[in-house]
């Protein structure tokens, strides 16, 4: 399948541990606490690339808003959800404030009124069960009430990520037949605190004429209303009109009323018809490994579900606050974050509309938090800050706060494309982050398949993705051949099947059919289930757990013979001056690809094209002399040749900031792929000792804006 659907929290593969690092294992392991889950009582000895995961907890038999109120009345006054969030003072949200002006609480009670407040209003302007209602917010409340206001009505959430184009936007309402939008005056941005963008211009590409009163988009023909969350009063350097003059929008705050329990607008919401769990209920679209996602329809069954299964398997309880920089349109922050949070009676902390790695930090100390979610990236920034606040003479978060992180932080998942074991390390020892756990998953699984616990052995929280979820089947099997599952330790195809499995892909059947197939039960009782195919190369082991070697489509053909990515990441990862990596195949007259390796330097280094520095004093032995830290094409090309071999060794280096990701943290390789052959075309291709610049050569401060987060 196209990388696009791939929802990937990976956890690098390893070498095998130093004796410092064994001892740090013992050290770490007598702290971890035991979960619910007990992984070492399903699986054992497995001969077949095949394996099911434990049959208990049962899964939950109601829709979200049944599950909901029973959650309401057993926590309502717990806080459910608090966000630092610029727009909670200006959009007329009736709601509690702290101390701090810029935080916003919901208890569980103050949720569900708030929620049935909006439902009712968005029924009044015609929204209806099996309506799609798309949203395009940053992490705030309005997001957070907005989901179960539309989950009551039965209607279907369409998250939107907030950096969609206008032509990016239409495209996806049109695809869905979408007739309500609801979005943000300004958009957020990662890194950028108050420092958005304006959607003025995003909205006239819809809608031409915004002050004529109706709601006239001559390429979306299907949209009836637009609804507008004002959140342009915390970002000064924005001047966006007033909603008054904007006749054809509607301002979020004409629908807010007074939430109270004996108000008329926060009466309980009855749909146009009953609701079943099996019906679609959110509809995700899928993350853009790819130049074209999808639209995944996601039931009440698999996010409900799956957000339960997760919180029980990294032993979330009432008791815990899960700070969750992750986005809220994607299925990290809806359902690992807030669908895993609702529960169990847990809060889910959101710092940001955008990620913001001080905010994070402080938001995690001033509540004390027990958890901390983030993709890679985003641990990396908070790390880097952690470091660099506790040299400063004037932090912003107090020292003390930061040494307190052990004594209260705990549980988390880390994300992202890979997470390599030294930051899982890094945020052991830096944050306390003792239960972490990695998870794996697609947008088309709802997401979460396949966890590591708490309980796990080292190296399997470090060098797998852990073991087959609750009431789900996980298979590696001949990409050639689907109906081959493989030997135990052979590499292949993963695919899942289960409750989480999605229903398929909006006015798609040719796409969905490629990837969700039906397929013969072989024990004879004429039954059949549904896989869906991952796209991702892996290999299994006789205990179960799942170790993703790759993207099938990023496999490197040189010369005939096949070069893993991952191998040469892994290696990468390792240098002490190379904070990320990615690596693709480039086009090669001789060989058809040769590797290309796009390497980010940690910030406090100073990259080098070979020849431009001599005799600098640090380079070559990791920038441990006494002079400036550099690295060089040379040293990135000997460091592979050293550690692995040959032919693995980058023919291109290319010296880049950042990389195009997904909004899972997800490196876009198709892209990669595409600006490698730019480059090399704009040199004039190189030879053996082949380098490039990509967009931005050598390292001041790092572009920070990533993607939508």
């Amino acid at each position: 399948m196209s990388g696009s659907a791939v929802f990937l929290f990976q956890c690098r593969s390893s070498a095998k541990l130093s004796s410092s690092s064994s001892s740090s294992t013992r050290s770490l392991r007598g702290k971890w606490r035991r979960s619910h889950f007990h992984p070492t009582r399903c699986l054992s000895g497995l001969t077949r690339s095949i394996a099911r995961g434990p049959d208990e907890p049962p899964l939950l038999a109601h829709t979200i808003p049944q599950h909901f109120a029973s959650v309401v009345s057993k926590y309502g006054d717990r806080p459910a959800v608090i966000y630092r969030s610029p727009t909670s003072i200006s959009t007329g949200l009736d709601v509690t404030q702290s101390a701090d002006p810029h935080e916003t609480t919901y208890t569980y009670e103050r949720l569900d009124l708030v929620s049935n407040s909006l439902a009712h209003s968005l029924r009044s302007l015609g929204v209806k069960k099996g309506d799609r209602v798309a949203v395009s917010l940053g992490n705030c409340p309005e997001f957070a009430a907005l989901t179960y206001a539309i989950f009551k009505l039965g209607a279907i959430l369409v998250p939107l990520n907030p950096g969609f184009n206008g032509k990016q936007v239409a495209a996806a309402l049109n695809h869905l037949g979408v007739e309500v939008l609801i979005i943000g005056a300004v958009r957020d941005l990662a890194y950028k605190p108050a420092q958005g963008r304006s959607n003025l211009a995003l909205l006239r590409e819809i809608i031409p004429d915004l002050s004529s009163g109706k709601v006239e988009a001559p390429h979306v023909p299907t949209l009836a209303k637009v609804i507008v969350v004002d959140n342009s009063a915390f970002h000064p350097s924005i001047t966006f009109p007033s909603l008054h003059d904007l006749r054809s929008l509607t301002p979020f705050a004409s629908l807010t009323h007074d939430a109270t329990a004996s108000s008329t607008s926060s009466r309980p919401v009855t749909p146009d018809a009953p609701l079943s769990p099996s019906e679609t209920i959110n509809i995700q679209f899928t993350s853009g490994t790819t130049a074209h996602p999808k639209a995944a329809m996601l039931s009440h069954t698999s996010i409900l579900n799956n957000g339960a299964l997760i919180a029980n398997r990294m032993g979330l309880d009432p008791s815990d606050r899960i700070v969750c920089p992750p986005p809220l349109f994607h299925c990290f922050g809806s359902v690992l974050g807030y669908m895993a949070t609702a529960t169990t009676g847990a809060a889910i902390l959101s710092p940001s509309p955008a990620f913001d790695p001080l905010a994070s930090l402080k938001m995690a100390a001033d509540h004390r938090a027990t958890g901390l979610y983030g993709v890679a990236t985003m641990f990396v920034a908070m790390l880097e800050l952690v470091a660099s606040q506790a040299q400063s003479p004037t932090p912003s978060i107090p020292l003390s706060q930061l040494q307190a992180f052990p004594n209260h932080l705990r549980k988390g998942i880390a994300a992202g494309s890979s997470v390599p074991e030294s930051l899982m390390r890094r945020l052991y020892d830096t944050l306390g982050l003792r239960d972490l756990v990695i998870c794996y998953g697609m947008t088309e699984t709802s997401p979460v398949s396949l966890m590591t616990s708490p309980t796990d052995p080292f190296d399997k929280r470090t060098g797998s993705i852990g073991r087959p979820m609750p009431h789900t089947s996980v298979k590696v099997v001949d990409p050639s051949n689907r109906k081959r599952v493989l030997p135990i330790g052979s590499r292949g195809e993963l695919a899942t099947a289960g409750y989480l499995v999605m229903k398929g892909y909006w006015g798609d059947e040719d796409r969905t059919n490629e990837v969700r197939i039906s397929e013969p039960n072989d024990d004879g009782s004429g039954t059949s289930t549904v896989w869906m195919y991952s796209g991702d190369e892996a290999r299994m082991d006789p205990q179960g757990y799942v170790e993703i070697t790759g993207r099938i489509k990023d496999l490197i053909i040189r010369g005939g013979e096949n070069i893993h990515p991952l191998e040469i990441e892994n290696c990468l990862f390792q240098h002490p001056l190379i904070a990320e990596a990615s690596v693709v195949g480039v086009p090669h007259e001789k060989y058809g690809e040769c590797v290309g390796a796009f390497v980010i330097a940690h910030e406090d280094v100073e990259v080098v094209e070979d020849g431009e520095k001599d005799g600098v004093e640090g380079e070559g032995d990791g920038g441990r002399g006494m002079g400036k830290r550099v690295l060089t094409t040379k040293e990135v090309r000997e460091w592979v040749r050293t550690h692995l071999s040959d032919h693995l060794v980058p023919r291109h280096v290319f010296w880049v900031r950042d990389f195009p990701e997904t909004a899972s943290g997800k490196i876009q390789k198709y892209k990669l792929r595409e600006m490698a052959r730019g480059l090399l075309e704009g040199h004039g291709g190189a030879g053996a000792g082949g380098h490039g610049h990509g967009h931005g050569h050598g390292h001041g401060e790092r572009k920070r804006e990533k993607g939508g987060r």
